[in-house]
């Protein structure tokens, strides 16, 4: 179930109390599942290794879990980790349900609370994390740190795109990933939620600067942020539309099953060159559909950090 639909996030402060439910849940349904070797506790606490000082063995954990496992303090870890977060107008889509009293999740609300609930993990597991974000240009990029100050302040410019939304704002996320890419100086994890849509610029110059974050040794994950129903699928009933450029503001007035197979055929062309080019690159593609929940943000992070250890 998607938590986007049971609150509004757009109430002020809401984002970090949703992050942490976000969290939580997943990490009860975790240890329910056939991946309970993950959890938040490898982060806080690691294996205790025989020979090692017993007092810093939590034996709280013991008990519960009958296992060893050894208090991890801060220095231990150095993971580094940039979340790269799209604001062009087309992440603002859906801007409303298409039918009345219809729930719905568009890509910015869902990018930011994954993002925040990555966030609140990295802080639960003692990493450190910036924030990048850019639509037009690179509008704000934080380095990256582990303190709670630092945290509120990501927190709030989160919240601040959702709770204004924009209009008319085009992509060019060649260039500020150009940008990002040289602003990290530091080996990092770089988390990228973008619905990768830039009718602007020559797909080329998009796969070159993908390539320019991997030349700089980062590993990189791209969530593909899609309302997939319609975006992908194109579902929609056979009856007459307007469709509106939520970038440029172009409109136009078509019957849905006039352009389907067309629009099918050209958006699963261009995902298939994207998905080619991160694995040529090797980057984690991962399609994240705004209607699905957070555990197809969560499992690929956990699974990607524990490989960094």
């Amino acid at each position: 179930m998607n938590i986007l639909n049971e609150f509004d996030i757009r109430q002020s402060g809401n984002l970090e109390f949703l992050a942490k439910q976000v969290v939580e849940g997943f990490i009860i349904g975790l240890h329910k599942s056939p991946f309970h070797g993950f959890s938040v506790e490898f982060a806080e606490h690691r294996i205790y290794n025989p020979g090692e000082a017993i007092k810093n063995i939590d034996w709280k954990v013991f008990a519960r879990t009958d296992r060893l496992y050894a208090k991890q303090y801060e220095e231990e870890t150095n993971l580094r980790c940039q979340i790269v977060l799209d604001v062009s107008s087309s992440m603002f889509y859906p801007e409303a349900p298409l039918k009345k009293g219809q729930p719905f999740a568009n890509k910015i609300t869902f990018s930011s609370l994954a993002a925040a609930s990555l966030i609140h993990l990295l802080q639960k597991q003692r990493d450190a994390f910036g924030l990048s974000v850019f639509g037009e240009k690179l509008e704000v990029h934080t380095p990256a740190k582990s303190s709670t100050q630092h945290k509120n302040l990501i927190m709030s410019y989160l919240q601040q795109y959702i709770d204004h939304p924009t209009r008319d704002k085009g992509t060019k996320a060649a260039e500020s990933l150009h940008q990002i890419a040289e602003a990290i100086h530091r080996r990092s994890l770089v988390i990228i939620f973008s619905d990768m849509f830039d009718s602007a610029e020559n797909p080329d110059d998009l796969f070159s600067a993908l390539q320019h974050l991997k030349y700089n040794k980062h590993e990189v994950v791209l969530f593909h942020v899609v309302d997939k129903r319609h975006e992908i699928d194109f579902d929609f009933d056979n009856r007459p539309y307007i469709f509106v450029d939520i970038e440029s503001g172009e409109k136009v007035r078509l019957q849905a099953n006039q352009v389907k197979e067309y629009y099918i055929e050209q958006i699963q062309k261009y995902k298939q060159q994207l998905k080619m080019k991160c694995l040529q690159y090797k980057i984690d593609f991962v399609e994240a559909d705004v209607n699905e929940g957070f555990k197809q943000v969560m499992m690929p992070y956990l699974m990607k950090r524990s490989k960094l250890y």
